[in-house]
């Protein structure tokens, strides 16, 4: 399959989520076609993306008026109208649509977009309550779950890895985890390796399974 990084995206449903998308991507330099049937949305948004239309997506004739089939990359950001965030999936994956992103507002509802044909389910809200609990209630100070089962935390290093060589420290052995990167003072993160020595006021990614991440913050 052809690299379509720096392809186009069309953003279909500009609710909170994808209106932040949308700008995000054109911040960092994506042309964005953002859509919406709500043409005081799309108003609200034309002084700041360059493409924004008033269009009503769970139409065939229209998303092939709006070149959509041209598109490789498309997110579907509807999410209180379950209906048409499923009807809009099934017309982009009937269109043939390579890569398709589609947010769910609950496990049923991604369920349904997964078994349509959505190559990526996102479920911002959950992920983000998630992550907040992770970082509200124990030592964390970042937390991401990377797929089902793994997830990168960044901590600061508990007194066991400080001031020993990390293959010292047999954190891999003991927790399942790896030390992935480093970060000392205002310096950037750099890649740990079995040499590196920690100290209390370097912060630290760790990465493993979402259980041995929990525990291991928890714990120390």
């Amino acid at each position: 399959m052809a690299d379509h990084k720096d392809e186009p995206v069309v953003v279909i449903g500009l609710g909170r989520f994808g209106s932040a998308l949308a700008l995000e991507l054109a911040s960092r330099g994506t042309e964005v076609l953002a859509v919406d049937s709500r043409a005081k949305v799309v108003q609200s948004l034309a002084g700041e993306l360059t493409h924004t239309v008033t269009a009503d997506c769970t139409d065939m004739e229209a998303l092939r008026q709006l070149g959509i089939p041209d598109f490789s990359k498309a997110v579907v950001g509807i999410g209180t109208d379950i209906e048409s965030s499923i009807l809009t999936t099934s017309l982009l994956v009937e269109l043939e649509i390579e890569d398709i992103w589609a947010k769910a507002i609950s496990r049923q509802h991604g369920r349904i977009l997964d078994r349509i044909g959505a190559h990526h389910v996102v479920f911002p809200e959950n992920d983000m309550g998630e992550r907040v609990a992770h970082l509200v209630s124990g030592r964390m100070l970042d937390y991401v779950e990377v797929d089902e089962n793994h997830a990168i935390a960044k901590i600061k290093p508990p007194r066991e890895l400080v001031g020993v060589p990390l293959r010292d420290t047999r954190i891999r052995s003991r927790y399942g985890l790896t030390v992935v990167s480093v970060r000392t003072g205002d310096a950037g993160f750099t890649y740990a390796t079995p040499d590196t020595v920690l100290t209390y006021s370097d912060v630290i990614l760790i990465l493993g399974k979402i259980n041995d991440v929990e525990r291991f913050a928890e714990n120390n």
